[in-house]
């Protein structure tokens, strides 16, 4: 069955929706990297893959992830060593939900690896968010800690040769 774009579209934007409205938590982007966040989760854990191949992408999705990817590493260290202020963190937020919407506005992936990038998709924002400290319970920290998750699953998930060899950062 062929999806008309348009209502295809549509259907990606709920489908982030919903899995914004899930609230995916954050997520210690995998075991041993310990930020003190046990039994959190992201919605990157609900990333199939088929056959163990990864997810096409596209040049839209690629540069803005490198983005994404450039600007978290740059904060990195000082978020790790817990000196990252809360205008850094705001300044990292901003840069991670512009280059969300750019590339929920301008990629154009097959239907299944399109549904897999939400949930990479609704941990950066739902991480961005967190970063502002504005969520009861969760610290900018917490939300680092998803964006950082949501990045290396998309450098194990989705075929993009810059993300996989970005997959060095620090755990």
């Amino acid at each position: 069955m062929q999806i008309p774009r348009q209502a295809f579209h549509a259907m990606s934007g709920a489908l982030l929706s919903v899995v914004l409205a899930l609230g995916p938590g954050a997520r210690a982007s995998e075991p041993g990297h310990e930020h003190g966040h046990h039994g959190m989760r992201g919605a990157v854990e609900q990333i199939t893959l088929v056959d163990g191949q990864k997810w096409p992408t596209e040049e839209s999705l690629r540069q803005g992830m490198a983005a994404i990817g450039a600007a978290f590493d740059e904060h990195h260290a000082r978020i790790h060593a817990g000196t990252e202020t809360a205008a850094q963190y705001e300044a990292l937020a901003a840069t991670i939900e512009r280059e969300v919407k750019s590339i929920v506005a301008n990629c154009h992936l097959p239907a299944a690896a399109d549904a897999n990038l939400h949930f990479v998709l609704a941990d950066l924002q739902h991480g961005a968010e967190l970063m502002r400290g504005t969520a009861t319970g969760r610290t900018p920290h917490d939300g680092a800690a998803l964006v950082h998750g949501a990045l290396l699953a998309y450098g194990k998930s989705f075929d993009d040769p810059a993300a996989a060899a970005a997959d060095h950062r620090p755990r």
